[in-house]
């Protein structure tokens, strides 16, 4: 039975999303509703994320460990805008060894309490002071809308938390790691984020500030793609994280905690795909280079086999698979790998044997104008600057993208119009009623309030009074 075509992503982009996440074997749905099986396509995507942004914390400073799953709920509760934001996500252990537990454990939905309980032990004086600890985790919280990677109960993730001395060193640290995705997401996913402030009623429950960058994704919705919280000391009083500073006063610490999930794979997805299927950026693909042999007899397969193969020992330094299987032909192998979002083909045949030469095409061009011959001769400069060429395109056509679809809306009006289909650059007063007058009206929320800012002031697109600050607004997922 012949599979379903691909549905185009302009008819059905949520039904499109679906298919290409199974498609191409990057993840499955678990027999628990909301779970979902990362295969091993989507966890080597995973992987190098993971790598990518480990390199990063490390060169900042940082450092990884690993804390309990199960948390006692009286850790959620002590302090009280996170149990209230976080409780109807919770899921709750009460039983145990076949008995009754005497405290309820919540399955970690984040790690900010049993965390803070632990560096209450730790700290005690300035000398302990910064902490800078990361985890990589899986995470459950008991969404009852879910989608692969986007949204679902258990996720992977990575969460940092730290802690400093003074006010100061806690939001430059909060900036810092802000910075650190702005600068993955940019350089390494190509997803053009805008890095900003999230608003009072979009923060983090238990937070003083939260930090978020927001990327726009292929039919114009907003992705919140990481998160950086500067939490105060509101868990530093609520787990009595103290420290003697160097004039022998007792002193609360500053905390602050960041994230970056597999919601990101949704990220690159939806930024990047077309109706062919995934594209992938070439410094986080999977596989960054096929080699498709091309022969039709077995004269020309003992011809053209020796190439290939040396061709896959001096592109080693890439992550490079040949697709040697004998039963599919040729055209085969090109649509499951440009539904795989594989970034470069490498055609080798008989007569590419011939000149030294090897047929290259681009997933991000398809057809003719992403062809290019090149020689055999030094392929593998050659090859290194054709992904580096394929990153930059893909960056530039998701910026392109986003910028088409972002437009000033002055007056109400506009922006209800604006929000149909990209986002509002709108000033708005910071009430948090006029926030929730739109959100009702139209669906769209304030994404970020972006650190980059205009100058001068204008007036609120909802109410029309004075405003100091500009702010995003868009439909999300």
């Amino acid at each position: 039975m012949a599979e379903e075509k691909l549905v185009k992503r302009s008819e059905d982009y949520s039904k499109w999303y679906n298919q290409v996440i199974l498609r191409t074997e990057m993840a499955d749905y678990a027999p628990v509703r909301g779970c979902m099986v990362v295969r091993p396509y989507g966890w080597a995507l995973w992987e190098n994320i993971r790598s990518a942004l480990d390199q990063r914390f490390k060169a900042t400073g940082h450092v990884n460990a690993a804390f309990p799953l199960f948390i006692p709920m009286s850790f959620m509760e002590k302090e009280k805008e996170h149990v209230e934001g976080f409780s109807p996500e919770l899921a709750v252990v009460t039983h145990g060894g076949g008995q009754k537990l005497e405290e309820p454990l919540v399955v970690r939905p984040t790690s900010e309490t049993v965390i803070g309980y632990m560096y209450a032990k730790w700290i005690k004086s300035y000398r302990d002071l910064p902490v800078l600890i990361n985890q990589w985790a899986n995470v459950v919280r008991w969404e009852m809308r879910t989608r692969l990677f986007l949204r679902t109960m258990e996720f992977f993730w990575q969460e940092g938390h730290t802690a400093h001395a003074t006010a100061e060193e806690g939001e430059e640290e909060t900036l810092r790691i802000l910075d650190v995705y702005t600068d993955f997401a940019v350089n390494e996913a190509a997803v053009p984020v805008i890095p900003g402030r999230k608003s009072d009623t979009e923060k983090f429950a238990g937070a003083v500030r939260s930090y978020t960058i927001e990327a726009m994704m292929g039919d114009t919705k907003a992705l919140q793609s990481g998160t950086s919280h500067n939490l105060g000391q509101n868990f530093a009083r609520a787990f009595d994280i103290q420290y003697l500073d160097d004039t022998n006063q007792l002193q609360h610490a500053w905390t602050t905690s960041w994230g970056l999930s597999t919601r990101f794979i949704g990220a690159i997805i939806m930024t990047h795909g077309d109706d062919q299927g995934l594209i992938f950026p070439p410094r986080l693909a999977p596989i960054q280079i096929v080699i498709v042999p091309i022969y039709r007899n077995d004269e020309q397969k003992a011809t053209v086999m020796p190439v290939v193969q040396q061709l896959g020992e001096e592109l080693s330094s890439f992550r490079v698979k040949i697709d040697d299987r004998d039963k599919v032909t040729p055209g085969f192998k090109y649509n499951h790998w440009e539904l795989r979002g594989v970034p470069l083909r490498i055609e080798v045949g008989p007569r590419d044997v011939e000149k030294n030469s090897v047929m290259t095409s681009r997933r991000d061009q398809p057809g003719k104008p992403g062809k290019k011959i090149l020689p055999m001769e030094n392929l593998a400069a050659q090859i290194g600057e054709l992904l580096n060429e394929i990153q930059a395109s893909l960056l530039e056509r998701a910026t392109a993208f986003r910028d088409d679809h972002i437009h000033e809306a002055d007056d109400y009006d506009s922006l209800k119009e604006v929000v149909q289909d990209g986002w509002a650059f709108s000033w708005w007063c910071g009430d948090a009623a006029c926030e929730a007058a739109v959100k009702a009206d139209t669906r769209a929320t304030i994404r970020c309030i972006p650190l980059e800012q205009p100058d001068g002031s204008g007036k609120c697109v909802y109410c029309g009074k004075p405003a100091e600050e500009k702010v995003y607004f868009a439909k999300a997922y």
